[in-house]
């Protein structure tokens, strides 16, 4: 596993991408388009999208943890403002948020 972090830091703020790709992939339609936090690093690992498919041995790529607010994912949640979810989404689907986000 690589220590080294990468673009993202502990707090930043992330727009998860939605990429449109078919098949296996790990970011589930509820949090596409959607701004969060990175909560932490996870580590290097082969890409699962490529895996899924039997491609094995390619580079590895960073995999964040990112927490957003239910209210973000499902504007009539009723819960606390405070509640959250946390995903683990790999960095090819990250972009930094603009400052409107």
């Amino acid at each position: 596993m690589s220590l080294e972090r990468g673009p993202y830091a502990l707090g930043e703020r992330v727009r998860i991408l939605d990429l449109d790709k078919p098949g296996h992939v790990r970011t589930p339609m509820y949090v596409r388009e959607k701004v969060g936090v990175i909560e932490r690093y996870c580590g290097d690992f082969e890409n699962p999208e490529e895996r899924a498919y039997g491609r094995v041995g390619r580079e590895r790529i960073r995999l964040y943890r990112v927490r957003l607010r239910q209210r973000d994912l499902w504007p009539d949640y009723e819960g606390p403002d405070k509640d959250t979810v946390e995903i683990e989404i790999y960095d090819h689907w990250l972009r930094p948020a603009s400052g409107g986000d």
